[in-house]
């Protein structure tokens, strides 16, 4: 039982406990003030394993140092949108991007292209490199809600990631919910997801899954456990709710 609940009420799932590997919540700031982000860290750190400061929203972001300091002391990593690793990668800038995170101290950074194209094998290049320095979070999936790619080249993507150095690897979704893994209309590609599985361990992948309803197929699907991302801050509390069964969504999937 999670000792950080007020109250420990029999027959709630077990939860993970922090520092996690499955289980993570992944938050996507995109644009919270300082005063906002110790409001939200003074009641969510407990349930919050990472943030990601959304594409590329902090090179926009006043106090910028003061907030990942912020995130920092919680005990929260903290990275910048895959994005922003793509604009300066198209630009030739790389080394400035790396001297960008050494100024903040960043620890982790997302490798992706879903908005260029790069061979897979520069993707995995790239992860190879900079996981020697950082912890590498890989994102599998393109932001064009018309670019479909089969389950079979996900798999061989997140395989070759995953072996390339990536700590985990990111199902794409954007902050809507409505490319990669899910469609236009925000339903889950379940197939897709399905098969995902049967050659991708769980724990290895974050799923980005913004919208109560995609939580839910997940939760139900692949239990309390299941690691989920782009959660926006004012969802992280009720989303600990549904995975655990105190809410009216979930509340007899543990019973």
């Amino acid at each position: 039982m999670n000792k950080t609940y007020n109250y420990q009420l029999g027959q709630l799932p077990e939860r993970t406990v922090k520092p996690r590997n499955k289980g993570m919540t992944m938050v996507m700031d995109k644009g919270l003030s300082l005063r906002e982000a110790e409001d939200f860290l003074s009641m969510t750190s407990e349930y919050v394993d990472i943030i990601k400061l959304g594409f590329g929203t902090s090179i926009v972001t006043p106090c910028l140092k003061e907030k990942i300091d912020l995130y920092k002391e919680a005990g929260i990593p903290v990275y910048f949108g895959g994005t922003l690793f793509e604009a300066f990668l198209v630009r030739n800038e790389l080394d400035g991007y790396l001297k960008y995170l050494d100024k903040y101290g960043i620890s982790h950074l997302e490798v992706s292209d879903g908005s260029i194209d790069i061979s897979q094998d520069e993707k995995c290049k790239h992860i190879s490199d900079l996981s020697k320095n950082f912890t590498v979070l890989s994102e599998v999936g393109s932001k064009d809600a018309e670019k479909i790619i089969p389950p079979y080249k996900w798999i061989a993507m997140m395989k070759a990631e995953l072996d390339a150095g990536a700590w985990k690897v990111i199902a794409e979704a954007r902050e809507s919910g409505t490319v990669g893994i899910f469609r236009k209309s925000g339903e889950v590609r379940s197939g897709l997801v399905e098969e995902i599985l049967t050659q991708i361990p769980q724990e290895k992948i974050l799923w980005e899954a913004p919208q109560k309803v995609q939580q839910l197929w997940f939760i139900k699907l692949y239990g309390s456990n299941v690691s989920l991302g782009n959660i926006a801050p004012n969802e992280v509390i009720p989303l600990e709710t549904l995975r655990i069964g105190l809410r009216g969504d979930t509340f007899d999937f543990f019973l």
